[in-house]
């Protein structure tokens, strides 16, 4: 295993007002592979994937990496939130973001919230995009089977099978996805890396050294 930097940045966006506040890493010893992008829900922030320790694992992995607080969530509270709060549509925004932190072809992991985010975003960038791991999103219904069917991204649809609000709705529109594995988290909820990080970082991490 390779040494781990991580470190925290904030960055400004164009249509946000304040900066986005970001923690980043990478393996110290060994040229990174794959750049990531860990978005959130709206309870949590970047924070949740340094105390589970999924930053440290992608660059273990040899992945460069950025979590991100999403507008007006955790320590980004300053930013003005992209339309329909602000002056960017949800795609644009995240494009704006991965250009400015030099991210581009990237993995994104996207639970819950930010599937408002990385939806729009696949579907209108899907060349931005090198794989796509949605985490019990919102907004599935907002695009059709076809759509879906277009994207040729790898894709791993992780939910937990206790997620009674999410899971099974956002699956019946995910697995639409042409190019898809679905991971299914026993005994775990909506944020069920949070229950079970082992299991999840083992489904990621399996997931990412096929890219």
């Amino acid at each position: 295993m390779s040494e781990v930097r991580i470190i925290e940045g904030s960055v400004q966006v164009e249509g946000c007002n304040g900066p986005l506040f970001f923690r980043q890493s990478e393996p110290v010893t060994v040229a990174t592979r794959l750049s990531v992008l860990l978005l959130h829900g709206i309870r949590f922030s970047s924070k949740n994937w340094l105390e589970i320790g999924t930053l440290e694992a992608l660059a273990k992995a040899g992945c460069h990496c950025v979590a991100v607080d999403l507008p007006g969530l955790g320590q980004s509270k300053a930013a003005q939130s992209p339309a329909p709060f602000g002056e960017l549509a949800p795609a644009q925004f995240l494009k704006a973001l991965c250009e400015s932190l030099g991210l581009a072809p990237v993995v994104i992991i996207s639970p819950s919230l930010s599937g408002m985010f990385s939806l729009p975003f696949l579907m209108e960038h899907p060349s931005m995009v090198r794989a796509y791991v949605p985490v019990a999103p919102i907004c599935t219904e907002k695009f059709t089977a076809e759509q879906y069917q277009n994207v040729k991204v790898p894709a791993l649809i992780v939910y937990g099978d206790e997620d009674s609000q999410l899971g099974q709705v956002s699956l019946n529109n995910l697995k639409n996805l042409a190019n898809h594995k679905v991971v299914v988290m026993k005994g775990a909820g909506h944020p069920c890396y949070l229950d079970d990080p082992d299991t999840w970082h083992k489904a990621l991490i399996d997931f990412i050294s096929t890219l």
